[in-house]
């Protein structure tokens, strides 16, 4: 009886063990990247790296095209290497060399690329006249292909512009839409003389947004002068 208990332990040690083995390999194998994985993660890695030098506050995303897995590709122990022409890498769409020291192979892999980047756009449609507030404004991540002019990056720099005309939901905020001081707008005149300020009423005579310089009629003197906008109520001159 005691025989039986102990060889039917050995059973099970055996394919317990034997189980183990086998589970230990197959993670192995699995977690080990064959060599088509380790040349698509390269080029994406590559391309990453090339086009976020130049990337300029935009967030570059890449998808790799899979290769054939039918495509015979060899060892590299000095590891492959990857090369893309200046031109290509301006691309939706970009070629990639692979290579390898070892031997005379390569091949051409490709990636498509997304280029996006967060920006201001309205939150709910907006009339003529509308002040924008936290409320009317959200940031969102937009493909930079949809964007045909330079579109504002901070949310807070555009708090108290009046928009010009009607936009619709999800639109990008862009300079030409809004007007910080109005034609027609009654604002403050700063001179600032010697580290000095002098304050008086003026009248607008353009439209502009902050940092813009823009025409504008001293309300006691009548005469016409350059300001440059500060904010919705106040235009600065440096005499």
């Amino acid at each position: 009886m005691m025989k039986k208990i102990n060889e039917k332990m050995r059973i099970t040690f055996y394919r317990s063990f034997a189980s183990l083995v086998l589970g230990l390999l197959s993670a192995y194998c699995y977690g080990a990247a064959t060599n088509h994985e380790q040349v698509e993660e390269g080029a994406k890695q590559y391309l990453i790296n090339q086009l976020t030098d130049n990337a300029q506050d935009t967030n570059i995303d890449v998808a790799i095209v899979k290769i054939d897995d039918r495509i015979n590709i060899p060892d590299c122990p000095t590891g492959f290497q990857y090369n893309a022409s200046p031109e290509a890498l301006s691309q939706s769409y970009i070629s990639v060399r692979v290579s390898c020291k070892n031997n005379e192979w390569y091949l051409f892999t490709s990636g498509q690329v997304t280029r996006t980047k967060e920006i201001v756009v309205t939150q709910g449609a907006i009339s003529p006249g509308t002040v924008l507030t936290t409320s009317n404004l959200t940031m969102a991540e937009v493909d930079v292909r949809r964007l045909r002019y330079t579109a504002f990056t901070d949310l807070a720099s555009l708090i108290g512009a009046r928009m010009k005309r009607r936009i619709t939901d999800g639109q990008a905020i862009q300079s030409n839409m809004l007007c910080f001081v109005c034609k027609g707008d009654r604002i403050t005149i700063t001179a600032e003389v010697a580290g000095m300020e002098v304050k008086t009423a003026g009248i607008a005579q353009q439209d502009g947004v902050v940092g813009d310089n823009i025409k504008v009629i001293n309300a006691s003197s009548q005469k016409a002068v350059i300001a440059r906008v500060a904010s919705p109520e106040e235009v600065v001159i440096h005499l």
